[in-house]
């Protein structure tokens, strides 16, 4: 296994500096942050880091395969498009990048800038605790702008997320879009209430679930769960006819 294509090695045995050397880069934490839901093709990884110019990607993409992070392939027909997706060893950076982005959260001047529908579905992971004392099971369809990916909840317990639309109907659907869901996820129920009021987030389908979901990405109060919601919320997201 090589290490990126650069003279600007750390030079130094300790295995943080070996991890640097090999996804420490200008963009290489973020194509691995672009690819932990699931694989894409060129395309979708421009769309997702657009100050990334075609050539850094490229170039980006060639290190982190030569480095054994990163791997291609091609889809069965028809759709027959090259992707590119972590191999086993890249994948295990999914906790490093979700800890340096809540340790990114407490940044003194926050960025301020557009989050993408990844990123923003990445920290809704990252904050999600199952809630043990309040089991539920539902699949939600989360919609931002033409972004679709798909959450299972079993038993109060996070079973899937990943990119794409649910294979059957599912029980709720959030339809937002990716700065608005950042906003909103990690935050009290009145920061979720506004932007449902405001029509810049809505719910459909099972209400209840779509309540629980968000009680689940929520940052603990004071020590103790944040029980506001409910009542915060309960006029805002409503059951409807189930989504189709």
């Amino acid at each position: 296994m090589g290490t990126m294509a650069t003279n600007r090695r750390y030079g130094d045995g300790c295995a943080i500096a070996t991890a640097l050397d090999h996804v420490g880069e200008r963009w290489a934490l973020l194509i691995v942050r672009e690819l932990l839901l699931g694989p894409k093709r060129f395309t979708d990884l421009q769309d997702g880091l657009p100050g990334a110019g075609p050539k850094i990607l490229a170039q980006r993409l060639r290190e982190l395969e030569g480095n054994g992070v990163v791997r291609r392939r091609t889809l069965p027909p028809p759709a027959g498009s090259q992707v590119y997706e972590l191999t086993e060893w890249g994948a295990r950076l999914d906790a490093v990048v979700v800890t340096l982005g809540r340790w990114g959260q407490g940044a003194p001047e926050p960025s301020g800038e557009h989050v993408g529908a990844d990123s923003a579905m990445i920290k809704m992971r990252g904050l999600f605790r199952p809630r043990p004392d309040r089991p539920w099971t539902a699949t939600y369809e989360v919609r931002l702008g033409r972004h679709r990916f798909t959450i299972r909840v079993v038993d109060g317990r996070l079973a899937e997320m990943s990119r794409g639309e649910p294979q059957g109907r599912p029980d709720t659907v959030i339809d937002t879009d990716p700065d608005t869901l950042d906003r909103v996820v990690g935050m009290d129920s009145t920061v979720l209430t506004g932007a449902i009021d405001d029509g810049r987030l809505t719910v459909t389908g099972d209400g209840r679930a779509g309540r629980r979901l968000f009680d689940a990405v929520r940052v603990e109060q004071g020590g103790g769960p944040d029980r506001a919601t409910d009542s915060g919320t309960q006029g805002r997201i409503r059951a409807t006819r189930p989504v189709s």
